[in-house]
């Protein structure tokens, strides 16, 4: 594991592109390792799951939650989260603003945006965005701030799918880029690409991707979570 992240994080600052080492299911002695390595950005997917393990680990731990949020679990991770990876609706906002206030604090998130060929993601359509944008109260929302989007492509082995799934995002940020520009509006982030298409991803203009099991090793349920 280690040799391979080491690899990996190279590549990834030679090309400006932020790390999230994605380590849900994985145990805290495994996040310590990258840890000691100079690795500051984890992601998890369940709420339970990343309070577990913040307690545990150093406060410059940067958490990302990437899995799809309840509102009613927003409240957990307020006082800590670093970057919310999955907002997908006005209400999910509204509730992530009231709680940062609540924590004085600024909530950076992204909007995810459903680009892959499968039922089971979650995501806002283009469509829906570029409405959720539109709407007055994103502007009274003083306590988030909306940095960029979120995709996942469809898990397949065809190269140019993923290639123009992740191509179609970019254009996206970047037609958004032009439209709207306010104080809680920054499109600087495109999270795209995980273990087995982040090098296409990059080369589409992805600069954060989520990796887990290239650079943790094969994943287990090593952490049982209702």
């Amino acid at each position: 594991m280690q040799n391979n992240f080491k690899e990996i994080k190279n590549w990834c600052d030679e090309r400006k592109v932020n790390l999230v080492a994605i380590s849900k299911t994985y145990p805290v002695e495994s996040i310590t390792l990258l840890y000691k390595q100079g690795q500051r950005m984890f992601g998890e997917n369940k709420v339970q799951e990343i309070m577990m393990k913040e307690c545990q680990l150093p406060t410059d731990v940067q958490w990302h939650l990437v899995g799809h949020l309840q509102t009613n679990k927003v409240k957990f991770v307020a006082p800590f989260v670093s970057l919310i990876h999955s907002v997908d609706s006005l209400k999910l906002l509204q509730e992530i603003n009231k709680h940062a206030i609540k924590n004085s604090r600024v909530q950076n998130v992204l909007l995810q945006i459903f680009i892959a060929d499968e039922k089971t993601k979650f995501g806002l359509s283009e469509e829906e965005c570029f409405s959720l944008l539109e709407r007055k109260e994103i502007n009274k929302m003083k306590n988030i701030r909306i940095e960029g989007l979120m995709g996942m492509a469809t898990n397949t082995n065809d190269e140019k799918k993923v290639r123009k799934e992740f191509k179609g995002l970019k254009k996206m940020l970047d037609t958004i880029k032009k439209i709207y520009s306010s104080e809680n509006i920054e499109m600087k982030t495109l999270s795209m690409g995980m273990s087995s298409d982040y090098k296409i991803a990059v080369e589409e203009g992805s600069n954060m991707v989520r990796l887990g099991s290239v650079i943790f090793g094969e994943r287990k349920t090593y952490i049982s979570l209702i």
